[in-house]
């Protein structure tokens, strides 16, 4: 696909997303590479443009430059946005919000602490991103590593074979003692290159995933 062509694909994917106003969004594409820019009226909707942009065939990278907003009525003190961040955080039952700290200044809320698993990192952070008043979050929650590497390692290779999308012959697994996983090879799209990348975090104990997936 050519940039022109590109360009225009991701544009008609951010119109038809409903969950977003996309008017103010400006959009460049380069081999690959789409920038998105401009602005919107809150982070949820700077989250649901660059999903929208993953969902475009011949979207390679994502440089996300777009800024959030807030129109008047929606801004909240920082007290406020904490207080609400803490209450959302307390009712999910995916997260173990005791074992969490968060802070938050202008808006943005930066999250810490540690767990268990990686879904667990992920679910903290989808909990406070649609927020009202919140410009931004940063997850800095560590997942402590609990597992083997060999075990590790077992584990990611059947869960790719398990994948239909995946042509696990084509994926080499590093697992590290610090519990970083390393994946290399080639897969055919972006949603095998996530498929390969979920397959790595859902394994237990693993911190850190350096995703070199390409894709051919």
């Amino acid at each position: 696909m050519n940039d022109l062509r590109l360009r225009e694909a991701v544009r008609e994917e951010l119109d038809y997303e409903p969950s977003l106003d996309a008017s103010d969004i400006g959009v460049m594409a380069s081999g690959g590479v789409v920038t998105l820019s401009g602005h919107v009226a809150s982070y949820a909707q700077k989250i649901a443009a660059e999903q929208a942009t993953w969902r475009v065939d011949g979207v390679q990278a994502i440089a996300q430059r777009i800024e959030v907003h807030l129109p008047g009525e929606t801004k909240l003190s920082d007290d406020e946005v904490a207080r609400r961040a803490l209450n959302t955080l307390a009712w999910d039952v995916l997260v173990p919000s005791e074992k969490l700290h968060l802070k938050v200044a202008d808006g943005w809320i930066t999250l810490s602490g540690e767990v268990a698993w990686h879904y667990q990192r992920e679910a903290a952070e989808a909990a406070v991103r649609k927020l009202a008043g919140l410009t931004g979050v940063s997850n800095h929650i560590l997942v402590q590593p609990h597992a083997e590497p060999g075990n590790v390692h077992k584990l990611i290779a059947d869960a790719l074979k398990r994948h239909a999308e995946v042509e696990a012959d084509r994926i080499e697994v590093d697992v590290q003692p610090n519990g970083t996983v390393a994946i290399e090879g080639h897969v055919g799209g972006w949603k095998a290159r996530r498929a390969v990348e979920r397959a790595a975090w859902s394994a237990p104990g693993v911190r850190a995933v350096d995703n070199r997936v390409r894709i051919a």
